[in-house]
């Protein structure tokens, strides 16, 4: 499948194992074998629409909400991210980022 079942699949995981469900309780609910829904936790499989209803409402969100794929990364991840915009910005660049900051921090 592609990258849209891939981020749903993932979001869904993310959801779930928020909630502290387990994968084989969340099958059952669904009344749904546990391999399809590993299949779609791996992107290998997109949900059908009346599963994707069925899942949000098991897992208490709202359809649109299994297609928020706001990614959230690690400490590490971001000083690697920022880093790398950094290193490729210009010097008026950085001067207004360093005010942005220091006025950020301040207001902490």
């Amino acid at each position: 499948m592609g990258e849209l079942s891939r981020k749903v699949g993932r979001r869904i995981k993310e959801i779930r194992e928020g909630l502290k469900i387990k994968q084989y309780e969340l099958a059952e609910k669904l009344e749904m074998e546990p391999s399809n829904l590993t299949r779609i936790e791996s992107g290998y499989q997109m949900p059908k629409e009346e599963n994707l209803e069925k899942i949000a409402g098991f897992l208490g969100v709202r359809v649109r909400d299994l297609f928020d794929f706001n990614e959230k990364y690690s400490k590490e991840e971001l000083i690697g991210k920022i880093t790398h915009l950094l290193n490729n910005s210009e010097t008026d660049e950085l001067e207004y980022i360093y005010k942005l900051i220091s006025g950020f921090k301040k207001i902490l």
